[in-house]
């Protein structure tokens, strides 16, 4: 009953307001994920080495890429509804698996290598990063991140297109995208940490 209070609730405020219900809803979710990748980093903190805490201020920079991002998928998501119509009528005949396919490619080979861009460069803006550094996020963790997104996304992008309805594929996501931004959020903090080191050997040597 109470799930369907929230969808309900969710539906309402969809309808009224789609973009600033999918920026909350992504935005929530993406932090959701830091938190996950905090906790799992600290779980995994060795016993004689000090454990970190929270990082509040890294979990909001993620909150804010996903308030960011998530209406610009939302209507990412309609051009892709429009351009590959999954049925000839509404709500009649079969599903077309090549309007299906059409889809997940154009998600993973446009929207998937520029929405990596956004999160590296937005990431090392909100850090305070320089351009060098900003550079070097990109040289060091743009292609692995890229690979392992083709690895993970294009299953849950079949699903999410064919099954949820246009409303809930952001949240649907999102949802998945909690174990992604769990990947992005230890792949950017180790990024961090070997810049922030190179900075304190910088600093030493001058």
């Amino acid at each position: 009953m109470a799930s369907l209070t929230i969808a309900r609730a969710y539906q309402h405020f969809f309808d009224t307001h789609p973009n600033r219900t999918l920026a909350l809803t992504g935005g929530t979710l993406n932090a959701l994920g830091d938190v996950i990748a905090q906790i799992s980093q600290n779980i995994v903190t060795k016993e004689h080495e000090r454990r970190p805490g929270w990082d509040a201020a890294r979990t909001l920079r993620f909150f804010c890429f996903g308030f960011g991002l998530s209406p610009l998928l939302g209507r990412w998501n309609l051009f892709l509804e429009r351009r590959f119509p999954l049925r000839v009528r509404r709500g009649q005949g079969k599903v077309s698996f090549g309007a299906l396919s059409k889809r997940v490619a154009a998600d993973q080979l446009l929207m998937a290598p520029l929405g990596l861009v956004f999160f590296v460069g937005s990431m090392g803006i909100m850090e305070g990063r320089n351009l060098r550094q900003i550079r070097q996020k990109y040289a060091d963790i743009y292609a692995p991140a890229l690979l392992a997104n083709w690895r993970a996304w294009p299953l849950a992008q079949f699903v999410n297109f064919r099954y949820m309805p246009l409303p809930y594929r952001i949240p649907f996501q999102s949802a998945c995208g909690a174990f992604w931004t769990l990947y992005l959020s230890l792949l950017n903090s180790t990024e961090d940490q070997k810049q922030d080191h190179e900075e304190a050997l910088r600093r030493t040597i001058q």
